[in-house]
């Protein structure tokens, strides 16, 4: 599996880093779907902005005093900016370059600065039409922000602090005194809201976890550790386009084992399971690290081997034959000895298809053991 699949970069600075963290122990697939999660869709975040340039633009037309005129540049500037940075991000990612995710998280900040500086001024303003309306966006941003960036909740918790908290400081220098309940109410929302982020964010990695294995399980083969058949197609599927884009040349070999029945009857199918996953350890200590290996069934095995090159093959085909033909000691002490033999079928010679390739390898083994056993070929 590939440990980036996002597209967007993770975060490089030590703020920003520690601001996007998930948490411990979170594998580094998840981090990279968890940072992708930030960005959105230009939907959503249009949503948020237009709420907020509004709000604000409302408000100094009718309290037209600098500090409201500096607010409502603020979120222009700062929303114009994030909107040009989503933009470049989702751009750079679909095109497999970097992105300037470390921008993006600041800007997320500077926004809701905005936001929480916007509430301060209207409370403090004494027109309590604007102070409504300033709070009532503020505490709906926190509710978007809460479920929009929980996939780092270090990072929706301090935007949530910025959005409403100076609603408190507000409220207690407004010069009403019912309003020092703001004192109590308001960070007990935002601490509710925090944890609320921070357990969406633990159920969301759970999920993901439970996806991954179960993705593991659906293509792996219980006893080896291979892929198994579902996995071998995903597999071969995966590298067609490459081969149909620029020829890039691969090899199926089909492979069972000769003698491996013998094992079964004599020693019990316990000591043919010890075969079985030695017969997979050579196997895969054989390979490249753009090969793969898969147990479909029984003793049969399969190869891809990035390779189109014959001459390449066959020398490969031998190695494999030798490491397998060693002798396996089993847990008991006993000694045993098992062949194999190969059918090869290399693509696009011999097929654009999985199914096409694994059936023209199934019968060039059928040759190979026409032949004697313990050989290989390649099909016509």
């Amino acid at each position: 599996m590939r440990e980036e699949i996002s597209g967007f970069s993770v975060p490089r600075w030590r703020l920003t880093r520690w601001l996007a963290d998930a948490g411990s122990n979170v594998p580094g697939y998840i981090r990279s779907e968890l940072i992708a999660s930030l960005f959105g869709t230009l939907p959503i975040f249009a949503g948020g902005v237009i709420n907020t340039i509004l709000v604000s633009a409302f408000i100094a037309y009718r309290i037209p005093r600098p500090e409201f005129i500096f607010w409502l540049g603020c979120e222009l500037l700062i929303c114009s900016m994030r909107l040009v940075v989503l933009l470049i991000s989702h751009r750079n990612a679909k095109a497999g370059k970097a992105t300037p995710t470390d921008i993006y998280i600041l800007l997320a900040l500077a926004w809701s600065g905005a936001v929480g500086y916007g509430c301060f001024i209207s409370m403090m303003s004494g027109d309590w039409v604007a102070a409504t309306l300033a709070c009532l966006s503020a505490g709906a941003m926190v509710g978007g922000i809460c479920f929009r960036n929980f996939g780092a909740p270090r990072l929706a918790s301090v935007m949530i602090i910025l959005s409403l908290g100076p609603a408190c400081l507000g409220g207690a220098m407004s010069g009403e005194p019912i309003l020092y309940v703001t004192l109590l109410q308001i960070p007990l929302y935002l601490i509710s809201m925090a944890m609320a982020s921070h357990k969406l964010n633990a159920m969301l990695i759970a999920t993901k976890l439970a996806e991954r294995e179960n993705e593991r399980r659906a293509n792996e083969d219980a006893l080896t550790g291979l892929l198994n058949r579902t996995g071998l197609l995903a597999h071969i599927n995966d590298r067609l386009p490459a081969l149909q884009r620029d020829q890039t040349g691969f090899a199926v070999l089909y492979l069972d084992l000769d003698g491996f029945k013998l094992v079964n009857d004599q020693y019990g199918h316990a000591s043919g399971d010890e075969v079985l996953f030695e017969v997979s350890r050579r196997i895969l200590s054989n390979l490249g690290p753009d090969d793969a290996a898969a147990r479909i069934g029984g003793d049969e095995f399969v190869i891809v081997k990035a390779s189109g090159d014959e001459q390449e093959l066959t020398a490969f085909a031998a190695s494999i034959s030798e490491n397998i033909g060693a002798r396996i000691r089993l847990n008991a002490g006993s000694c045993v000895e098992v062949g194999s033999s190969m059918g090869i079928a290399i693509a696009p010679r011999h097929g654009h298809a999985a199914g096409v390739l694994l059936d023209k390898a199934d019968r060039a083994l059928y040759q190979a053991k026409a032949a004697g056993k313990k050989r290989y070929a390649i099909a016509a």
